[in-house]
């Protein structure tokens, strides 16, 4: 029997659940089991669970969030019951033995502990959880406040006053009225951190909120970014090169052996991922260190047909086969002159800026033109000194696109929160479609590799 059971409530969490679970999984107190309480999850949630050793899953329909609760609870073999919401991430491996230590207390009802915001929290949510959760421990005695998104409680406790399985919100709150005029206590214990990625509250004036904030940060100055958080080492990136028909060569070299050799020396990848409808380019992607071969439908080779499907295809393989990213990488072979460390510092820049995905661009001053309705119509400043201008970026996606296989199965590339990545490698934007595209005949891989690697730190 575990001492302590985990009840973690779930719902579309694919982008938060793996890295929670995790954290849990990497606590230096290991004596739990892990229940999962899922509102009928719509995306891979439920998949990436399956990666861990959990106890059960158990499905809450018609959610109110104290009957979840209790669901959870009715599995649960431990003395002490953990409330986690599933994008909620423990800060260490100290988080539950800290917890816990609370209880030598017999009159501690319950703990909750600290929440912190991520680098990229909106200001009004940031500013709740740095004004609500402090950094000093408080035994409450008649402050019925409690959060269940991080807490612990006695299970013979709960056993006599369990939540309150009607109520549509605040039902930790519900609960911890009733417990302290039963005479217990409540502890307050910022020792036991997870950070969480919006606040308790979801209003107030945006500009007095960024304010509020700055003065906050000042007074605290403890790291807010999620590097030790989602740490990019403990997420799985794979990359995803697309390829139709046979490469075409540069210098004499598969382009694909270009764009192969530039995913091989990313630390960020995890696994190479080509989808060719060609067999030869299969053979060869196997022979240059792909990880993965997807032969491609041949429906997906047709003219009309665009790369959106063929990566929600590719991705669907994987996971098929249990393989889920927490990030995709998408690379084609047009680019050969990637910048050595450009794969990487895109993952780092969309990870602790908390985009949904990340896209490489250059910046153009000169003047931008496109058709409107049969008009051409200027885009940008158009004639105006460069250091004046308001930038233009034209957009290089294939050159390396970081997203969320979410919205890739939604059969798109982008998500909403997109950031732009200036490429200043005057070589990294250069597409190449065949030998004709560009002279350079005598030209080997390795002297291209280090053609763009020169350029690249003139330009830092």
């Amino acid at each position: 029997m575990s001492k302590v059971s985990l009840i973690i409530r779930t719902r579309n969490e694919e982008r938060w659940i793996a890295s929670c679970l995790r954290a849990v999984f990497s606590q230096r107190f290991q004596d739990f089991e892990v229940i999962i309480v899922d509102n009928e999850s719509t995306d891979s949630t439920l998949a990436r669970v399956e990666q861990f050793p959990v106890k059960t899953v158990v499905t809450c329909t018609d959610y109110l969030p104290g009957k979840a609760l209790n669901l959870g609870i009715a599995e649960a073999a431990g003395e002490y019951i953990v409330c986690l919401s599933g994008h909620c991430i423990p800060v260490n491996d100290l988080w539950l033995e800290t917890l816990l230590a609370n209880f030598d207390d017999p009159g501690v009802a319950g703990v909750y502990g600290r929440q912190e915001p991520l680098s990229f929290t909106p200001p009004g949510d940031k500013r709740d959880l740095m004004i609500v959760f402090g950094p000093e421990r408080r035994v409450q005695r008649k402050d019925s406040f409690f959060h269940n998104a991080n807490s612990m409680i006695r299970r013979e406790v709960l056993d006599r006053y369990p939540f309150d399985a009607t109520v549509t919100n605040i039902e930790d709150r519900v609960w911890a009225k009733q417990v302290l005029e039963a005479g217990y206590k409540i502890v307050y214990e910022p020792g036991a951190s997870v950070y969480h990625h919006h606040g308790i509250h979801q209003d107030g004036n945006p500009e007095r909120c960024r304010n509020v904030v700055r003065i906050l940060e000042e007074l605290d100055r403890r790291e807010t970014s999620i590097d030790s958080l989602l740490a990019v080492q403990e997420m799985k990136v794979s990359a995803i090169v697309p390829v139709k028909g046979p490469s075409p060569t540069l210098g004499g070299v598969p382009l694909l052996d270009y764009t192969l050799a530039a995913a091989r020396a990313s630390r960020r990848i995890d696994e190479i991922v080509v989808a060719a409808d060609d067999e030869g380019v299969l053979e060869a992607a196997r022979r240059q260190g792909a990880d993965r071969l997807v032969r491609r439908d041949e429906s997906l080779s047709r003219d009309y047909v665009g790369l959106e499907e063929v990566y929600r295809y590719t991705l669907a393989r994987l996971e098929e086969e249990g393989d889920f990213p927490d990030l995709v990488v998408l690379l084609e072979i047009t680019y050969p002159f990637r910048g050595r460390k450009l794969i990487d510092t895109m993952v780092e820049k969309m990870v602790l800026g908390g985009f949904d995905s990340m896209l490489p661009a250059r910046r153009e001053s000169n003047v931008v033109w496109t058709r409107d309705n049969g008009d051409i119509r200027q885009v940008g400043d158009g004639f105006v000194p460069r250091k004046f201008q308001e930038p233009v970026y034209v957009g290089c996606k294939g050159l390396c696109c970081v997203t969320r296989p979410g919205f890739i199965r939604e059969g798109r590339v982008l998500g909403d929160k997109v950031g732009v990545y200036q490429v200043r490698d005057p070589y990294a934007h250069i597409e190449v479609r065949g030998e004709g595209d560009l002279d350079l005949p005598e030209v080997s891989l390795p002297r291209l590799a280090r053609v763009s690697r020169l350029v690249a730190a003139v330009g830092r």
